[in-house]
């Protein structure tokens, strides 16, 4: 199980994040909504991961074919639709590197396979305690 916990401060909306390893991140919201824009809003958040793990998925997948990737970026554009409540994430990778049409598939397969998108795209559970 992986475990990480969150405190926010009351009187603010930055809120720290720490990981069972000790990483902290800091989350807030922007200034227009009432924060002070010190670090990734949730929803930010929530597209690093998918894009943190699609290019790790990627690279650990490129290192064990070796190819000559020296390159690979990421965008994710994120997308709520609360009238049709409907969310939709938009993944645009760029592969620099010798790689051929072949290739550039099997890796767009590779990137549907990572463990963020898998979870996003699968039913989730969350099951809320108070203490």
């Amino acid at each position: 199980m992986n475990t990480v916990s969150a405190k926010i401060d009351t009187r603010l909306y930055r809120t720290e994040i720490t990981s069972a390893s000790g990483n902290i991140l800091i989350s807030d919201e922007p200034q227009q909504l009432g924060g002070k824009n010190l670090g990734l809003n949730p929803t930010e958040l929530l597209a690093s991961s998918l894009a943190s793990c699609t290019l790790i998925t990627l690279r650990m997948y490129i290192n064990r074919k070796q190819w000559n990737v020296e390159e690979i970026n990421i965008k994710i554009d994120f997308e709520r639709d609360s009238e049709r409540n409907c969310t939709s994430f938009t993944r645009k990778i760029e592969v620099i590197g010798e790689v051929d049409e072949a290739q550039r598939q099997r890796l767009e397969t590779i990137a549907n396979s990572c463990p963020i998108h898998k979870t996003l795209t699968h039913s989730i559970e969350i099951k809320t305690t108070l203490i």
